[in-house]
């Protein structure tokens, strides 16, 4: 049994949804933060714009989320709306000269897809683009890791990645996969521009079909003896040095 793809839980999660622009139909808590004065205009606005309030045990809400973390709040919300991805491409460019965005390449762990989209977001990336099959989608578990970035941050969800790669291309993206062995690594590469980088998923990395795909292939040079990284550790850190080239590209025209 899973949870329902139509809740959220987790207090900081369900405050940003509150105050994004998916109001709950519903949202269900225990006293404690029924009567906690944090949450009172929270859970006003919520009862204002039509939600039902019930205020139920911890044990209800352990059967709900099927016994995560759920803080004492869980709130049932419209499903994620997906964006189009030609639309996410013009909102990538009109939002920034030099966008950024993350093509994830079947991603299995919604925790690693949570943890992916909150470090993306945080960072400065633009966008998501992750397929419809054999990858997890925006689940309840998704929204908890991402802690209200997907309230602000689009994702698409496509039906083929190959073709979306190729879209990305002529929209003037340089693709750029990351493959543990690959002999170029990401700080001998000038990752500046319009990019979109392809992240692999967890266990097997990236399919053959999409390093065949991607412009550059690029690694994450390690000392120690593991021999690669969690998918969602992978992004933040080619994602950090994005963007620290971006910076000291800006510093510098500065001086």
């Amino acid at each position: 049994m899973t949870v329902r793809d139509d809740l959220v839980y987790g207090r900081h999660s369900v405050r940003a949804t509150l105050e994004g622009d998916r109001m709950p139909q519903r949202l269900w808590v225990t006293a404690n933060v029924r009567h906690d004065p944090r949450f009172a205009d929270l859970l006003a606005t919520a009862k204002s714009q039509g939600a039902v309030i019930d205020e139920v045990s911890v044990g209800r809400l352990n059967q709900m989320t099927q016994g995560a973390n759920h803080q004492g709040i869980v709130a049932q919300i419209t499903p994620y709306e997906y964006w189009d991805l030609t639309q996410l491409i013009i909102h990538a460019a009109n939002v920034s000269e030099q966008p950024v965005i993350i093509v994830a390449d079947g991603i299995n762990d919604p925790h690693n897809l949570g943890a992916i989209i909150r470090t993306a977001e945080a960072i400065g990336a633009q966008g998501l683009v992750i397929p419809q099959r054999r990858a997890v989608g925006i689940t309840p578990t998704v929204l908890k890791v991402a802690a209200g970035a997907l309230e602000s941050f689009p994702v698409a969800r496509v039906t083929n990645l190959k073709r979306a790669v190729t879209e990305l291309k002529t929209s003037g993206f340089w693709i750029y996969g990351t493959v543990a062995t690959a002999p170029q690594t990401i700080m001998t590469t000038d990752l500046r521009g319009a990019i979109a980088l392809v992240i692999g998923s967890e266990g097997r990395g990236l399919s053959s079909l999409m390093e065949q795909n991607c412009d550059s292939l690029v690694s994450i040079p390690l000392q120690g003896h593991v021999p690669s990284l969690n998918a969602s550790v992978a992004t933040a850190m080619v994602l950090y040095e994005v963007f620290r080239q971006r910076w000291q590209a800006s510093d510098s025209e500065t001086v």
